[in-house]
């Protein structure tokens, strides 16, 4: 058989098989099937087996009873109600500044010194008045005399007395305008106005420069000053815990700084609106300030409620801390033990810690933790 003639018999022998396949339309349901689902038991990693339970002391938990504590954090705030912004009522270009942000100042300590056409205009007003009020007089004097010799008549004497009251009135008026843009004197006139601190305290704002502008009565202020005496304590607490929070209580409050020093402040205000992003109100406790306290430093607050509650109570040797958790061992069934997770509450006298939830009293833990966990691991 020639080469050509074995191509064409291979080509008709495929053909013919697959014509028999296509025409059968049968199929293997076993082979099509997915394979079997085959389930792995997955170890409890909280559950320890030992050889000898015996050799580890058992401690029970004891009840305790005590006033429920509930800890967030917050941000120390000024007082708005002790912040006070610096005005000029002249506009002008500011040709000095006395004083920068953060700088503690008294009251009366100069600011800033700005140049004004204002005060200018005002010290014109003020001449033109004196000038008139003295001509006024003048004519007023002069007529009491002619009047006093018959020259002229009452209505003629009446009408000076009105213009020197009127002339009087104006120097009045020039010279309060002076003294309320800032002159220093009313005998030396100057463009220059000089601004000084209300009240003491310290400048947490400053929205002027050297050669800056200053628009009077418009914002922004050149200076606002804070007096910190007293400060806001900011907090976040979450609405299922406000049964805790109550107006006027008092709040222990500990600074991150200063972790060691402990202030007392009062509750003075719950915010009436919830945040439904954090689904938590600002809580606001007011404080005195010593003088450590700085806006936006980071503190922990401590609310402390009105009933007591019962919780349990175990060795502080019982709680192991681990992975930023508290953990304790509860004995098991066969020689078993869980490690159960806890929440720590306060530590109380005798090396006892309070437990907040997790186990209750009368529980039977491991009374060393650290102990049990080192054996099973090297086991």
């Amino acid at each position: 058989m020639s080469y050509k003639g074995g191509v064409i018999l291979a080509v008709s022998l495929t053909l013919a098989a697959s014509g028999m396949s296509c025409n059968s339309g049968k199929t293997d349901p076993q082979a099509e099937a997915p394979p079997p689902l085959k389930l792995e038991r997955v170890e409890d990693r909280n559950l320890f087996q030992v050889d000898h339970p015996e050799r580890f002391q058992l401690a029970q938990a004891t009840e305790h009873s005590g006033v429920p504590e509930l800890r967030v954090t917050g941000t120390v705030n000024p007082d708005i109600s002790r912040a006070v912004p610096v005005i000029s009522l002249a506009s002008g270009r500011v040709v000095e500044v006395a004083a920068r942000l953060g700088d503690i100042v008294k009251k009366g300590q100069l600011l800033l010194k700005v140049q004004s056409a204002d005060m200018s205009s005002a010290f014109s007003d003020y001449r033109k008045a004196v000038a008139d009020e003295q001509l006024a007089n003048t004519q007023l004097d002069r007529a009491k005399i002619l009047y006093d010799r018959g020259a002229i008549s009452q209505n003629d004497l009446q009408i000076a007395q009105n213009a020197e009251d009127k002339a009087k009135v104006d120097v009045e008026n020039t010279s309060d305008k002076l003294k309320v843009l800032g002159s220093p004197s009313l005998d030396r006139p100057s463009a220059i106005v000089q601004i000084y601190a209300p009240i003491s305290g310290v400048i947490t704002d400053q929205q002027v420069t050297n050669a800056a502008g200053v628009q009077g009565l418009a914002s922004p202020n050149p200076f606002t000053i804070s007096d910190l005496s007293y400060v806001w304590i900011l907090c976040d607490v979450y609405e299922n815990d406000l049964v805790n929070v109550r107006l006027g209580e008092k709040a222990e409050i500990r600074l991150n700084a200063y972790p060691d020093h402990v202030f007392a402040g009062i509750i003075n205000n719950i915010g009436p609106v919830l945040d439904p992003n954090i689904r938590a109100v600002k809580v606001r406790v007011e404080i005195h300030n010593p003088g450590l306290m700085r806006p936006g430093m980071f503190v922990t607050a401590t609310f402390h409620g009105r009933q007591p509650v019962k919780r349990a109570a175990v060795p502080a040797t019982a709680v192991l801390h681990l992975h930023d958790r508290d953990w304790v061992f509860v004995p098991a069934k066969d020689n078993q033990f869980r490690r159960t997770e806890v929440v720590g509450g306060e530590m109380l006298p005798d090396h006892v810690q309070e437990i907040v939830s997790g186990i209750a009293a009368g529980q039977q833990v491991v009374a060393n933790a650290l102990e049990f966990q080192n054996t099973v691991v090297q086991q």
